[in-house]
């Protein structure tokens, strides 16, 4: 079963920073390219960042480029989010998801649960 496991969320002032992990079980990480995606209460859910699946392309919303970072650790099953001068529009629940092709599609293999992020002072 294909299991995705995000950790890392909390509360931080504006400015401030979190990484988020995205933990896989159940799979190979590195057979998957993994996306980052964020619902905000009451809005859509956006597609912040992707990483192929050697981790030799990336894509990132346009609210964030500059701010955070993906990377991936294959060996340890893992991405990351480097989340860098967060603000309050960058609150919301943080999802890691594994698509079928790529971050952008509309089919995917797996979903985290999720974690909440809150950028206030």
């Amino acid at each position: 079963q294909l299991q995705l496991v995000e950790s890392g969320g909390g509360l931080v002032q504006p400015g401030g920073s979190l990484r988020l992990s995205c933990a896989a079980s159940g799979f190979a990480l590195n057979s998957y390219a993994i996306g980052w995606f964020r619902q905000a209460p009451g809005k859509e859910r956006e597609g912040v960042s992707c990483i192929s699946a050697s981790g030799g392309r990336t894509d990132y919303a346009d609210s964030v480029k500059g701010r955070f970072t993906i990377s991936r650790d294959n060996a340890k099953n893992t991405v990351y989010l480097q989340m860098n001068s967060l603000e309050p529009e960058d609150t919301a629940v943080y999802y890691c998801a594994a698509p079928r092709v790529w971050c952008w599609g509309d089919e995917f293999d797996s979903w985290g649960q999720g974690t909440q992020v809150t950028v206030s002072s």
